[in-house]
């Protein structure tokens, strides 16, 4: 049997792979060597612009199958029916570090999940934390610039980290889950996912819910030390990856119980806690927990740079049925990520096959750009603008989901308080529920960090924070850090 013959990407057939045309034998190479000035050309084209947060990523193919009736809460075509199966993609990443980075590290792990439903894709976009360290969108840039690496010294440096956390009370929430057990998953299989915001949920008779996601992974949460990380990640930078990698390969597919918390919307105003502040958890014995779905991986991705590196996920990526809250941080996000999309893969990424719908077919008006095709031009008589007198896609008037009821005047508003609205009530209530085990492990991973702060009033306005969430929590972090300086 014969091999299929190389060719160029114009389709000519290649003479030789092996050697570059030169001017005769040890000359300089020829410009016209078509063939070598395509492939180096291609080559230097390859990557994209990583992702400036959650650049580090795992992906995998499976499903969702709904096991609980919730059709009294939401219209959402996929959630229907029991037994009913919906195919997804979900990508697991780390935030702060580049592509390079090791998956065994200290650092929030992304859960994204795309449902690939009959009435267009739905991206739910979550942490494998259910809070965040900020509330307002406006913030975002300059943590994010606090976490990376220093523009001077080229690494994380611990006085950025820890002064942007010394001017935001509101992140000793996220901090004491950041530094507990839980900071470092010992694989993706082994970690919850979160969809962290709060959504809304619509019924059938128009009735709103406020709806938190809690995806509770099936082989038990495990964890790593801090040692136990630091020699993996050494060992093998990849480890999250391959996990997955293999345990799906053996045929072992790991899985998610999906709960959700829901919330009469008429019970938002009133709540102890801003239900739409992202630092804040609803307590289960408020809202428990509700069972829907099973959520299952069983396929590995052919290509990871096409399907997890060119996966593009976006919180207004809504069905009928579900839709946003005044969350500030989802408000923000439901612009920011679409746009980041749109400069990493161009205004046509949604082409691409792990961002195209799959179990239906996408109809609009948009046009061009770069990568168009002609799947963007819908047949040869097509008209580009709606409303038409051809037959083309039509509005159906029927919004998505209720409205959001909006009053006042504009402004730059702090979010409004409730009750139970201070930055540290939540954190402390975490620290309080830890054996003292996890407490010890707790305030040796904050001080380990603490410690390597330049600035004593940095250092101060931090274990303020800590004696603000809980008297021993502040006490025990605050002798760990002056042991620690005192070395």
């Amino acid at each position: 049997m014969s091999k299929r013959v190389l060719t160029t990407e114009s389709g000519a057939p290649v003479a030789d792979n092996q050697n570059s045309a030169s001017a005769g034998i040890g000359g300089p190479l020829l410009l016209q060597d078509q063939h070598l000035l395509e492939k180096l050309a291609r080559f230097n084209r390859e990557r994209i612009p990583e992702r400036v947060v959650h650049a580090r990523g795992s992906g995998a193919y499976g499903y969702f199958e709904v096991t609980d009736d919730v059709t009294g809460f939401t219209h959402a075509d996929f959630l229907n029916t029991v037994g009913r199966r919906t195919e997804v993609f979900l990508r697991f990443s780390t935030v702060a570090d580049s592509l390079g980075g090791a998956d065994a590290v200290r650092d929030p792990r992304g859960f994204a999940v795309k449902f690939y439903t009959e009435q267009g894709n739905y991206d739910l976009v979550g942490n494998n934390t259910p809070v965040f360290f900020i509330k307002d969108p406006i913030k975002f840039p300059d943590f994010i610039h606090s976490q990376k690496r220093d523009p001077f010294t080229g690494r994380q440096e611990p006085d950025n980290v820890w002064d942007f956390w010394a001017h935001s009370p509101e992140a000793t929430h996220q901090v004491t889950w950041l530094m507990g057990d839980r900071g470092i998953p010992a694989s993706y299989r082994h970690m919850n996912g979160y969809g962290s915001h709060t959504y809304q949920w619509t019924n059938a008779a128009g009735e709103a819910f406020f709806v938190k996601y809690h995806f509770k992974t099936n082989q038990g949460v495990r964890s790593l030390s801090s040692d136990q990380a630091a020699e993996l990640a050494g060992k093998n930078p990849n480890s999250h990856q391959t996990d997955l990698l293999q345990a799906i390969e053996r045929g072992v597919n790991p899985s998610w119980t999906l709960h959700v918390q829901l919330m009469p919307a008429a019970d938002a105003a009133e709540y102890r806690f801003n239900p739409f502040d992202v630092t804040k958890v609803w307590p289960h014995r408020d809202y428990p927990l509700q069972r829907v779905g099973r959520l299952v991986l069983d396929r590995n991705p052919d290509n990871v740079f096409a399907e997890v590196e060119q996966a593009a996920f976006s919180p207004n990526n809504f069905v009928p049925g579900i839709g946003p809250s005044t969350d500030k941080m989802l408000q923000g996000r439901l612009f920011a990520y679409a746009d980041a999309h749109r400069y990493r893969l161009g205004v046509n990424h949604t082409l691409l096959a792990v961002n195209a719908p799959k179990a239906t077919t996408a109809r609009n008006y948009g046009r061009d750009g770069l990568m168009a095709s002609n799947s963007t031009a819908q047949g040869r008589a097509a008209k580009n603008y709606e409303p038409n007198s051809y037959d083309g896609p039509a509005e159906t008037g029927r919004a998505l989901s209720a409205p959001l009821p909006v009053t006042g005047y504009t402004g730059t508003h702090e979010a409004p308080q409730h009750t139970k609205d201070d930055d540290f009530y939540q954190a402390g209530e975490l620290y309080r529920l830890m054996s003292p085990e996890e407490r010890s492990r707790l305030v040796a991973n904050i001080a380990g960090g603490l410690a390597q702060v330049s600035r004593d009033d940095v250092i101060e306005r931090n274990l303020a924070h800590f004696h603000a969430a809980d008297p021993e929590y502040g006490r025990r972090v605050e002798e760990a850090v002056h042991a620690l300086r005192e070395d």
